[in-house]
């Protein structure tokens, strides 16, 4: 994404620019201030949690700082930035419904809340209107802002022609869970927590499975050995808190009730590891296998297994 001296929303709207579409950007903001007056507002600090088509994509905590309002249509700079195409099979092909959910940590102060969105191509387009000149790979960009007290929710629905078509965006709808499906998906869960230890043959075949890794890079570097070297442990939440999320479709999400689903025992292991290249590689290895979350679908077969 760039722009080249400004952009405006309503041209862009307007504009006749073709080309294949690679992603759909959406950003938001709480904030106070007057932002088509001033060159600077604040953001209002809270609690923000995106999901895409009911799958709990990220939770971050918004803190209160001054940012700028940038270029002539006077946009308030992202707090979150949502560039779509990096979520994977989260995304379906065809339609899909983004909604942010915040919570201020004030209940009773007034503020203003937008979500911006935009269209993201791979050719450029390039207009003229008086002494402004625009060039940009934007397109069909939008904005929602709102007054807001307390809680806001933004949803919105958008088209994603360039996400992969998975075999389970067709699967039906897993409504609801039996005793016998949380028990596979806790046997899932310990199996995964398990496969971490020497030769670390089962998590190269679990990396091997993430396509954003390179399982023969960590192989070379030997970045999983010198993680247990190091004395780094990965742990599972307790079994009572660990909860199973239905979403409407074939996903089910596996979760803490708090905290990250997988964690290390003991995080100050990790400062032990000084060489840069060697922190990156483990961090990015033990992530990957060990994520925040589960995305599980159950196969035709009856058999549950991690989706992404």
């Amino acid at each position: 994404m760039f722009r080249i001296l400004a952009m405006l929303v309503g041209l862009l709207a307007a504009s006749d620019a073709a080309g294949k579409v690679l992603n759909v950007e959406f950003k938001f903001t709480p904030f106070t201030g007057d932002p088509d007056a001033a060159d600077m507002v604040q953001t209002v600090p809270g609690h923000a949690v995106v999901w895409m088509n009911n799958i709990p994509v990220t939770e971050q905590d918004i803190e209160a700082e001054e940012v700028p309002v940038l270029f002539d249509e006077r946009e308030v700079a992202a707090s979150i930035w949502v560039p779509t195409e990096s979520l994977g099979g989260m995304v379906r092909h065809g339609k899909n419904v983004i909604r942010i959910e915040f919570q201020p940590s004030s209940g009773k102060a007034p503020y203003r809340a937008q979500l911006r969105w935009s269209t993201v191509l791979d050719e450029t387009s390039e207009r003229e209107r008086g002494n402004t000149h625009t060039v940009t790979n934007e397109a069909d960009s939008g904005l929602d802002d709102r007054p807001a007290t307390g809680k806001v929710v933004f949803e919105r629905e958008f088209t994603a022609e360039f996400a992969a078509d998975e075999e389970w965006h067709h699967w039906p709808a897993v409504t609801a869970l039996t005793e016998d499906d949380r028990k596979a998906l806790a046997d899932l869960v310990a199996k995964r927590l398990a496969a971490f230890t020497p030769d670390f043959a089962a998590v190269y075949a679990l990396i091997a499975t993430n396509g954003g890794i390179d399982v023969d890079a960590v192989r070379k570097e030997k970045c999983l050995e010198a993680a247990w070297e190091a004395g780094i442990r990965i742990a599972a939440a307790p079994a009572g808190k660990i909860e199973y999320l239905t979403t409407g479709n074939a996903e089910v999400v596996v979760r803490a009730k708090d905290g990250p689903l997988f964690l290390p025992e003991n995080a100050a292991a990790f400062d032990t590891i000084t060489d840069p290249e060697l922190q990156m590689c483990i961090g990015s290895a033990l992530s990957g296998v060990y994520p925040p979350r589960l995305i599980v679908v159950r196969s035709k077969d009856g058999t549950w297994n991690v989706a992404y």
